[in-house]
């Protein structure tokens, strides 16, 4: 689930799953089947534990020797704390660093091989305490508006809601990297809670957005960005660590239209390949709540004050401005 304002929707069958993959080419399937490979076989000698000890090894590595990246990380907790920056020591910093890296690559490596480990085994790694509230308030026939941000590995929170029996839509840009073609492919012919899933695509025709929430999606995207996208897209200013940041407002307006429920989500990445759901919401009473310039402020604040809020307590989870 990522960025916000919909322009198609992917509804491509398993049978089309081949497709997808020969449009790689045969030398990426050739090496993402042999990274695969070693990573499951290491898996299957050393358990999921041994692969995620493997990850943050290869992490610390890539941390010492990658000057380049270290600084971005930098240069983005300096853009996200704004003066903020100040209380992190150069200790503190170097700490987040790393973790970062490790964080990154072994949600990497997850992402690589999440078709290969048995769903109740992937379950079994998932925290999610109000999972309750989420389906009681899919029960009014009609979805729930979830508003995710570039705070964690945002792209494996829709992979989970599915195995979990929701009907899940999510917005992301349409240029597609190699690795994620690749991995939909697998992913479409390993688990058949994935044929209900809709991808749609960024910069364009609202009322794919307001079908899935009509038809009972739980549909994400995120509202903080980091530059403009478009001039027509509405946005709403709130201030995070004192400083003044532009939120996208419009899926906010469609779920408000729809009258369905607005919620956050964030994905924690722990150690071991084991994660943390956090569901904070509704940031609007939807019983109430109607579509005005003043309810749209409530609830960037809301959102707003709740990305700071854990991004203090998670700045290695960090992803972009």
């Amino acid at each position: 689930m990522c960025s916000a304002n919909a322009k198609a929707i992917d509804n491509t069958l398993p049978g089309q799953a081949a497709e997808k993959q020969d449009e790689l080419g045969w030398l990426s399937q050739l090496k993402f089947e042999l990274v695969r490979g070693f990573l499951w076989g290491w898996a299957k000698c050393f358990s999921l534990r041994g692969l995620y000890l493997l990850g943050a090894g290869f992490a610390v590595c890539e941390w010492l020797i990658n000057g380049k990246r270290r600084r971005r990380f930098r240069k983005n907790l300096k853009a996200g704390f704004g003066e903020a920056v100040k209380k992190f020591d150069r200790k503190t910093a170097r700490r987040a660093c790393l973790q970062q890296f490790i964080r990154i690559r072994c949600d990497k490596i997850f992402y690589l091989i999440f078709d290969k480990i048995p769903k109740e085994q992937i379950l079994s790694r998932v925290r999610f305490p109000r999972e309750t509230e989420l389906a009681e308030a899919m029960q009014g026939g009609k979805g729930v508006y979830v508003c995710t941000s570039h705070i964690g590995s945002m792209h494996l929170v829709g992979l989970i809601l599915a195995l979990k029996g929701f009907r899940v839509a999510g917005v992301r840009d349409p240029k597609e990297g190699a690795i994620r073609r690749y991995i939909q492919c697998k992913y479409e012919k390993t688990f058949s809670e994935f044929s209900t899933m809709r991808i749609l695509y960024s910069d364009a025709y609202p009322r794919d957005i307001y079908r899935c929430l009509q038809e009972g999606f739980v549909l994400g995207s995120s509202l903080d960005i980091g530059r403009e996208r478009a001039p027509h897209l509405r946005t709403v200013t709130a201030d995070v660590f004192g400083q003044p940041r532009k939120f996208l407002v419009g899926p906010i307006q469609i779920a408000l239209r729809c009258g369905v429920p607005i919620y956050q989500i964030f994905m924690f990445s722990l150690r071991d390949f084991y994660f943390d759901l956090l569901f904070l919401g509704p940031l609007v009473d939807p019983r109430t709540a109607t579509d005005t310039p003043e309810t749209h402020q409530e609830i960037i604040k809301k959102y707003a004050d709740n990305n700071a809020e854990q991004l203090a307590k998670h700045p290695d989870h960090i992803s972009r401005t």
